[in-house]
């Protein structure tokens, strides 16, 4: 069992915090872990007296009568009950972060968009004021959809914290490294991990290495899992035992705190004469992740063709729809192409999903130019989309001989949703104008003459 109490959240003695002491690894696991020994009950969840005074809390991630195998729950066991940490509401602005439904009659959705990199600003923000929303979909009031964002972060949060009731959050770092202060421990996390931090858990959110950017998924819908293999049986993909939930960590700080709260797509505020990272001991199966993408184990094709991207799904959220996720989080790691006699880059397609997608680091096969670390790009449903030239010219005539794909790192979210720009993404946003024309000078090939195979 762990000890230990998390570091005072100022920004200027964040390089000498004692940091935590590791993680529980598993996805889905039923965990438990104490920071003080004793303080976790054992043959029971609510005692009549709790060790060290403590209060029993239950957090619940799903209904409580949600099929085992899907149930979450996490007894806490904290220092005061959360009725403590939440005051009157005053309602606040934050005008960048946006929620479904968010249609806008000026602002066309319907295209083939990409973005260079978000420029770093000079003005100050935190992990709430530096989010800023790309595109929206579904309904948050009705828990489908998701929303896509780009944080933007220079400064910690002091006595400061956050959670959401609309979602969980799928945190995709690109820049910079950031430590979530959690109810239920530490998670730093830099570029090439995720974390997942579930609907209605509270944190803070502090800057160890900046500035920083990076991609964020808000799911409105049913809580991300991990995909059914089916043929390809019980191994690769994203193994659960690389999974890492924090131990128990906690403070006891009697110190002016606000906590903000985003609600049915609303910003509302509460202060309070405390830490609310209360939570000295838990044990439950409902709690944050991080995930280390370079342990992704990629399956693909290994005689001919090209696999659809489903191929490469890392986590998923469904929808309610059989094999229709709500949001699929798909990565396109390094990894070898072997096929033979087969145009190995993605193909041209169109499909019923809605596909945002970014680049952590290196080059995209698809498109060699212009897709640069930190950018982004949307391709909605049913809209062509595919290859540029230089990338359908070298598939149809690179040699057919193993290759390895290096240096290359990109995900997509993708929705069963159609989704819609921001403004700020339509108008603000560094937007490629041109980017539609990267199809331009693909040329007519046919001529009638019947195809000599290799």
């Amino acid at each position: 069992m762990n000890q230990n109490t998390l570091a005072h959240p100022a920004a200027q003695i964040l390089v000498n915090a004692r940091p935590h002491e590791g993680y529980m690894p598993g996805f889905g696991n039923d965990f438990e872990t104490e920071a003080l020994p004793g303080a976790l009950p054992q043959g029971q969840n609510s005692p009549q007296k709790c060790a060290y005074g403590l209060y029993a809390e239950q957090l619940s991630g799903t209904a409580f009568t949600a099929p085992r195998g899907h149930n979450e729950r996490t007894w806490c066991y904290r220092i005061r009950p959360s009725v403590k940490h939440a005051g009157r509401f005053a309602k606040i602005d934050l005008p960048d972060w946006k929620s479904a439904p968010h249609i806008l009659p000026d602002v066309i959705s319907l295209g083939q968009y990409r973005w260079d990199p978000i420029p770093h600003s000079q003005q100050k923000l935190t992990w709430v004021t530096g989010m800023k929303t790309v595109t929206t979909a579904g309904d948050v009031n009705t828990q489908t959809g998701m929303a896509s964002h780009v944080y933007l972060v220079t400064d910690s949060m002091v006595d400061e914290y956050f959670y959401s009731a609309d979602g969980e959050l799928l945190v995709v770092p690109q820049e910079g490294r950031l430590r979530f202060s959690t109810e239920l421990g530490v998670i730093d996390l830099e570029p090439k991990e995720i974390a997942i931090l579930p609907r209605g858990l509270v944190y803070r959110v502090e800057v160890l290495e900046g500035p920083c950017r990076g991609f964020v998924c808000e799911n409105y819908g049913q809580k991300f899992d991990l995909p059914n293999r089916g043929p390809i049986g019980a191994n690769c993909l994203a193994n659960p035992r690389d999974f890492k939930c924090p131990v128990a960590a906690f403070e006891d700080r009697d110190v002016a705190s606000r906590v903000i709260l985003k609600w049915c797509g609303q910003f509302h505020e509460t202060r309070i004469d405390h830490s609310p990272l209360d939570v000295v001991a838990w044990h439950g199966n409902y709690c944050p992740y991080k995930y280390d993408l370079r342990t992704y184990s990629p399956v693909g094709a290994i005689l001919f063709d090209h696999p659809d991207p489903s191929i490469f799904t890392v986590l998923t959220a469904p929808s309610g729809q059989e094999g229709t996720a709500n949001i699929d989080f798909v990565l396109f790691r390094d990894r070898w192409m072997v096929a033979e006699h087969s145009f190995r880059p993605p193909w041209y397609h169109k499909n019923i999903m809605s596909e945002l997608m970014g680049n952590i680091y290196g080059v995209y096969d698809a498109k060699p130019q212009g897709f640069a670390p930190g950018g982004m790009s949307l391709h909605n449903c049913m809209l062509p989309h595919g290859p540029d030239r230089s990338a359908f010219e070298n598939g149809s005539n690179e040699p057919m001989v193993p290759h390895f794909q290096a240096e290359t790192m990109s995900f997509m979210f993708e929705t069963r949703f159609p989704q819609h720009l921001t403004e700020w993404a339509a108008k603000s946003a560094p937007m490629q104008d041109d980017y539609i024309e990267c199809w331009n000078s693909l040329e007519k090939k046919f001529d009638g003459a019947p195809c000599v195979k290799p």
